[in-house]
């Protein structure tokens, strides 16, 4: 029998870290250009990492006993850092991922019902929809800009879960300003790490003015919405329904309009942004391991197909109701939200894609006082960062850490070591909409590949920067053929 070579194994190209520690304008140069680059080698190898920055300590950990104290045990006595809010603050308000204390737990508790696993198949719905939508106008043989059709189709995806709307109308004026906002005002100043969040700096004179056009810009969305006629309560369609009926369950306080405009722009902006940057890394890994995505195409088909066969059959409709419904089955391939658990090595690829481009590539924190960690203790005010780019690629937790592998997370592979994948974060404040994420991204990648086959039109290197995501330095051509 003629020996069968093993697919060739996918490095994708990232950022060198550097061997030794930055220079403090080294430093404060890499926060703002690639924050990637902050942290040295000696960091993918050991628990934990010290520095000092303008005489406060840095402190990037690695050990799963000191991030379960950090984010389970204990994490009330870190708050966000003062730059992460004068960053976050202009873009989505005083949303879930600023809240702290009392107004964070109202939020949370009165939120993750919307979200809840049985609330999948409604949001999935929307997801099926806007894609088979999105990939028909998509061009075939051409050159094409994955990057940006996976932005608008999850800012899309975000619209129509969450509002129920189309985003033709508002989509590129909030395309325009997120690239405006990353442009500049996204990435932090010195001031911005070394003053309190209560003392004001010149940029966050720019942010405030530029806060003001998104905010009307958010307003214009919930002022769509809440002009469509009502929904019987039993009968919600999208996230914003469910917002507007949610009570916390300990007061029974409803959201306010300028709440409700604040989880908005939470939610579309950190709901659309994250699952677009993993839809690009998921097609560019898997445009240069094309055995890969063979593999993903042949289950997306095989599943689709499957699940099509088995409504036809089981179908009681009429002959009219199921004409359209095999329509609507066409564009989408068959898959829906009872596809998803199905779909293991699609999921697999993403979780790799997490894995290895985690769109929230560091949680910083600050010590509102003093803790122990491990055997070290940790000084109130520490800057405490937990990277999950670090996390993902730690020669003590994985194994070929560099290699794009998705048969680590195949159900018959061991878990990944605790703590060691943290693409959604831990603990109390673990993304309220992670189950949401990964289901749509699942989908999407599934449906693409199901009809197109994804190449490149150029090899060179494709390289992430960390800015507030883990963004492409350059948005590659891509070429799409049918299958």
């Amino acid at each position: 029998m003629d020996r069968v070579d093993p697919a060739p194994r996918l490095v994708p190209t990232v950022p060198a870290p550097p061997a030794s520690p930055l220079s403090f304008w080294g430093y404060v140069r890499a926060i703002r250009t690639n924050a990637l680059t902050i942290w040295t080698e000696r960091a993918y190898q050991e628990p934990f990492e010290w520095r000092r920055l303008v005489g406060r300590s840095t402190l990037l950990v690695n050990a799963p006993d000191a991030i379960h104290r950090v984010l389970v045990d204990n994490p009330g006595n870190y708050r966000r850092s003062p730059a992460s809010i004068r960053i976050l603050r202009p873009v989505i308000g005083d949303g879930l991922l600023l809240a702290e204390g009392d107004a964070w737990r109202h939020q949370r508790r009165t939120i993750a019902p919307a979200l809840a696993p049985r609330m999948m198949p409604l949001l999935a719905g929307h997801v099926v929809a806007t894609a088979a939508d999105h990939l028909d106008r998509l061009p075939v043989d051409a050159p094409v800009d994955l990057l940006a059709a996976v932005q608008m189709l999850a800012l899309d995806i975000a619209g129509r879960s969450m509002v129920s709307l189309e985003m033709a109308a508002f989509g590129p004026r909030m395309r325009a300003l997120i690239a405006e906002f990353a442009t500049d005002l996204s990435r932090p100043h010195l001031f911005d790490m070394v003053l309190p969040a209560a003392v004001p700096t010149w940029r966050d004179l720019r942010r405030r003015r530029f806060s003001a056009r998104w905010m009307r810009l958010i307003e214009e969305i919930v002022d769509a919405r809440l002009s469509r006629p009502p929904q019987p309560e039993d009968a919600p369609r999208d996230l914003f329904d469910l917002l507007r009926a949610a009570r916390d369950p300990e007061t029974g306080a409803a959201f306010d309009r300028i709440a409700l405009r604040d989880r908005v722009a939470t939610m579309i902006l950190a709901g659309h942004e994250t699952t677009a940057v993993t839809l690009f890394w998921a097609l560019l890994l898997l445009a240069d391991a094309p055995h890969e995505q063979a593999r993903v195409a042949a289950e997306a088909r095989e599943i689709g197909s499957q699940a099509t066969e088995a409504r036809a059959v089981g179908s009681q409709a009429t002959e009219t109701r199921a004409g359209g419904s095999q329509a609507a089955d066409a564009r989408a391939g068959g898959l829906d939200a009872a596809a998803v658990p199905r779909l293991v090595r699609t999921r697999a690829v993403v979780q790799e894609t997490l894995r290895l481009f985690p769109p929230a590539f560091a949680l910083v924190r600050e010590a509102i006082g003093p803790d122990r960690l491990c055997d070290m203790d940790v000084p109130k005010g520490t800057v405490v960062m937990i990277a999950p780019w670090v996390l993902h690629r730690h020669a003590r937790f994985w194994r070929d850490p560099a290699v794009f592998d998705p048969d680590r997370f195949m159900p018959d592979a061991p878990p990944p070591p605790r703590h060691a994948w943290l693409p959604f974060g831990t603990g109390p404040r673990v993304c309220v909409g992670a189950q949401f994420a990964l289901t749509e991204a699942t989908l999407a990648l599934a449906m693409l590949l199901a009809r197109y086959e994804v190449g490149r039109l150029d090899s060179d290197p494709v390289l992430p920067s960390g800015i507030v995501t883990l963004i492409p330095t350059r948005a590659p051509a891509f070429r799409l053929r049918r299958r």
